[in-house]
């Protein structure tokens, strides 16, 4: 049997009764594998197959994320994955409407189907992540995810840095300025809010005319500093943008300290130590090497 009629089957398992006919497979993320498949009416569905026991492990963390931030996005018309299968080994779910901004060809490399530098995404951007954010880390507590406070953010950077720096060997001009950064108190976030943590053009899906009508994968959604939404923009389309995500963001009643765009800057420049992290939690020989070469790019 193939990967598809093995997940199709575990899902029939649980219910749904799905067509390996015109079923694909999608490899890109990191956590997960993805099948998309069909039933007898041509609703589609999306099957997520673990890659890994700890992703497995965080699944019902994501579940009480899902059930939190669902019917506050809905107020914009704005849907998550309602997961009517949740296993160890397999999350199903109808599929969305809309299609994501981006995805990967099966060679690896990233296929826009949208453009990431222009004002309208940035404006719909920003005013997402303030309905997103609006919610309170009290509202989060209450739903048993996870929080941290300002100060938890910053301690758990310099864990983090502390880890990599340990592992790996680290070009010097980085960790200075990785230090640098850790010290200065003008870009770190006086609150802490309901982020989504990955919010990018692939987990962002949109109609025709560009109106977002999803937000998938949750997985690293948490309370913390809302700079971490806004990174990936940054990374894409460049600090005009950033700043005209910010002004919708701020008109749609987020709030923008002062050092937001700063921080926002800071976290994209310190992706190496996240990749770094995940590569040691695969422990995979290509990711690690991967991994050394980001953060000394001079060996």
């Amino acid at each position: 049997m193939s990967m598809i009629d093995d997940v199709i089957a575990l899902a029939a398992a649980h219910g749904p009764r799905l067509s390996a006919q015109g079923a694909t497979v999608n490899e890109a993320g990191l956590d997960y594998r993805v099948v998309m498949a069909s039933d007898a009416t041509g609703q589609r569905w999306v099957l997520r197959i673990p890659r890994r026991a700890d992703v497995s492990e965080g699944m019902a963390a994501e579940t009480r994320v899902l059930d939190l931030v669902a019917p506050v996005l809905a107020e914009d018309g704005v849907a998550v994955p309602d997961w009517q299968i949740r296993s160890p080994e397999l999350i199903g779910y109808p599929a969305l409407p809309g299609s994501p901004g981006l995805t990967l060809t099966d060679a690896g490399e990233p296929d826009w189907h949208m453009d990431p530098a222009s004002p309208d995404y940035a404006e719909r951007l920003g005013r997402l992540l303030a309905r997103l954010h609006s919610i309170t880390p009290e509202q989060a507590e209450a739903a048993g995810v996870e929080v941290r406070t300002p100060t938890q953010v910053r301690q758990a950077w310099q864990d983090d840095i502390a880890r990599v720096s340990e592992a790996f060997t680290v070009l010097p001009a980085l960790t200075e300025a990785w230090q640098d950064w850790l010290e200065d108190d003008t870009c770190w976030p006086e609150q802490t809010v309901m982020t989504h943590g990955e919010i990018y053009p692939a987990h962002v899906l949109f109609d025709e005319k560009g109106t977002v009508t999803g937000v998938l994968d949750w997985t690293t959604a948490r309370v913390d500093d809302p700079a971490r939404d806004l990174t990936a923009q940054y990374g894409a389309a460049g600090e005009e943008m950033l700043q005209a995500t910010l002004t919708a963001y701020e008109q749609a009643g987020g709030h923008v300290h002062p050092g937001l765009a700063a921080q926002t800057k800071h976290l994209w420049n310190a992706s190496p130590i996240g990749y770094a992290l995940y590569a040691l939690t695969t422990g995979a020989e290509t990711d690690l090497a991967t991994a050394a070469a980001m953060l000394n790019p001079q060996a």
